[in-house]
């Protein structure tokens, strides 16, 4: 049982970290895959590098620091998070399911939307990036999901609950032309002319990001952002959100700013609650 179970290891992640373990807090910091700050060649606008460090180098630098503060440190894909009965949060992982009071979401935007005609037309009329929010609308439906990774298959296997009739399209050929319907989603239509029937299909491409996160636990989001207080809380007590998923500018300086606040808010929340 972790006090807090941060998502994500940028610069807002990190710092929320470091000042959860400096306030003797039980976390676990869960990350995977590339960093928006690795693809940054050289930042010369973060105080204290004379001259300058690679994005590259302050990611692993920031990892390092929270390890040898004693943080401890997952690399897992995330693949959802949920609120049990008890008011705990679930996170699933491709390697074990981790179970705490607070979550602070930290991953920055991984959404992949696939290029495909017809898909922005049925969003919300037959298409859907949530199984645990959606799922339960299609109940003896015939589905598909693209995707062709962990997350799709965790989406899947959350579709279970509702039908036996599911249909996982990857990469795979033949691909995917378009997507056509009346009201709604009737018909996937491939690039060999083949067509497949369907009621309802959920994308679930690449990893889960934040917003896929946030669509799971029921948190409040505008215009492809989550919606944070000043202290970083979202409308779910218990989680928090930080870094470039909350909007403003994406800036290091700004996303250690959100990772403090968060931090230290998340302390308040876990003191009331223990």
């Amino acid at each position: 049982m972790y006090d807090c179970i941060i998502v994500g290891a940028g610069p807002a992640g990190i710092t929320a970290g470091l000042y959860l373990k400096r306030a003797n807090k039980n976390i676990i910091i869960v990350y995977y895959g590339e960093s928006n700050l690795e693809k940054a060649s050289k930042i010369e606008n973060y105080y204290g590098f004379e001259n300058g460090i690679s994005g590259s180098q302050l990611y692993a630098n920031g990892i390092k620091q929270a390890q040898n503060l004693g943080i401890e440190m997952l690399e897992a894909e995330v693949t959802g998070i949920k609120r049990n009965e008890e008011k705990l949060f679930e996170v699933l992982t491709e390697k074990e399911t981790i179970t705490g009071k607070s979550v602070i979401i930290a991953t920055g935007d991984k959404k992949v939307e696939p290029d495909i005609q017809g898909l922005k037309k049925f969003e919300g009329a037959g298409v859907s990036y949530c199984a645990i929010c959606d799922g339960f609308f299609f109940r003896n439906k015939k589905l598909a999901v693209i995707g062709n990774g962990k997350f799709a298959l965790e989406e899947a296997n959350e579709l279970k609950n509702v039908t036996d009739d599911i249909t996982v399209l990857t990469n795979e050929n033949p691909k995917i032309k378009e997507i056509t319907g009346s009201q709604k989603v009737e018909k996937i239509i491939f690039e060999d002319g083949t067509e497949m029937n369907v009621d309802g299909i959920f994308v679930a491409m690449g990893v889960a990001g934040s917003l896929d996160f946030a669509k799971q636990l029921g948190i409040i989001c505008k215009e492809g952002n989550i919606v944070v207080d000043e202290n970083m809380k979202t409308n779910v007590d218990g989680v928090y959100a930080v870094g470039n998923i909350i909007g403003g500018i994406a800036q290091v300086s700004k996303a250690v700013y959100d990772g403090t606040k968060a931090g230290l808010a998340v302390i308040n929340f876990i003191n009331s609650v223990s």
